[in-house]
């Protein structure tokens, strides 16, 4: 068994872990090991947001721009889709880099997500990206199937020893070793007159879960199980983060399905927030109701199907420094990511 934590990332613990050498796991889970020469990374998150039951023309346009073919190409993209707390139907499109200047360049040689030839009584756009460094991000799998940033990944560990127990995720995090990351500053946003562009700043050490199931293998009474006890409990988990999650310290949280490139659903989804700290995230995981309940219906559903069990869990838990951060808005409403935290 080896650390999550790659073994250039190692530095001499000031916190230590909350499980001894000592602790087992009691199930396989691996992380994904990046070439070292990989520092920094990009998540980019670019949504378009409306209300009818299908995308208005700028909608459908931008997405077709944004697929198209060019120079410094993302690594590794994902299409999703969701109706959030206001009824607006949102595409998702996520991208990801594991040189920050590789990203440079594909914006600069477009025209920005959030720019004026986006701008429409019909559609809102918004860009939230964030470029953390290697030792700002840590990731989780159930299986050797890779999503999210991990694609980019030259490989996964083997069996790790950093997980299953509550605070696995802060042991996880390379600068976890030695900084409790705790949260400094308060979100502020300002509003461009011209544009209309709104632009959050919220705070060192934001947190950034992407949470994710796949489902595509199961079949029979293993499916049932999932779709009929597992999955609702965690959508009402994802629902409670979404409409009331601020009182807790979660700013915005998103529960999507990926899409295929012809747009139809896949046997994917992933629950995705911004939190004020890790500490709100813990706690939030390890003793709220809403939590505790989807814990406990994977629990039920894990030790029923056993080693046979063909669900397949990840998540990566991203913890940004302030210059890493950056949140634009472009005709959304006021409950949109990280509007929420300012326009209340």
């Amino acid at each position: 068994m080896e650390s999550s934590i790659a073994e250039h990332l190692h530095v001499e613990r000031v916190h230590p872990r909350r499980k001894p050498d000592s602790f087992h796991p009691p199930y396989p889970s691996f992380s994904a090991r990046f070439d070292p020469a990989v520092e920094q990374v990009v998540m980019a998150y670019l949504g378009v947001q409306y209300r009818t039951p299908e995308p208005p023309p700028v909608a459908t346009a931008a997405l077709a721009e944004l697929d198209a073919a060019g120079e410094h190409a993302p690594e590794h993209r994902d299409r999703a889709r969701y109706v959030d707390e206001a009824g607006f139907t949102t595409v998702l499109t996520i991208l990801y880099w594991t040189d920050p200047a590789e990203y440079d360049r594909w914006r600069k040689a477009r025209a920005a997500w959030t720019g004026p030839h986006h701008r429409s009584a019909d559609a809102g756009f918004f860009s939230e990206v964030v470029r953390p460094t290697t030792r700002r991000f840590e990731t989780l799998f159930s299986s050797d199937r890779t999503e999210g940033v991990s694609v980019a990944a030259s490989e996964l560990s083997g069996e790790i020893h950093e997980h299953g127990y509550w605070g696995g995720a802060r042991d996880r995090l390379p600068l976890g070793q030695t900084d409790r990351l705790e949260p400094t500053g308060a979100p502020i946003a300002e509003t461009d007159p011209e544009t209309g562009v709104v632009t959050v700043s919220p705070q060192g050490n934001l947190c950034l879960i992407r949470s994710g199931q796949e489902w595509t293998e199961t079949d029979g009474d293993e499916r049932g199980m999932y779709l009929g006890d597992v999955e609702p409990v965690l959508r009402a988990g994802m629902d409670f983060l979404r409409d009331d999650g601020l009182g807790i310290g979660c700013y915005a949280n998103r529960y999507v399905r990926l899409t295929d490139e012809t747009g139809a659903e896949t046997d994917k989804s992933f629950g995705m927030s911004w939190w004020h700290s890790l500490a709100d995230l813990e706690a939030w995981a390890e003793s709220h109701p809403t939590h505790v309940a989807i814990f406990r219906a994977a629990m039920k559903y894990l030790s029923t199907m056993g080693p046979a069990a063909r669900l397949r869990l990840y998540h990566e838990v991203t913890v940004t420094d302030a210059d890493e951060q950056e949140f634009r808005y472009l005709g959304c409403h006021d409950r949109t990511g990280l509007l929420r935290a300012v326009m209340r």
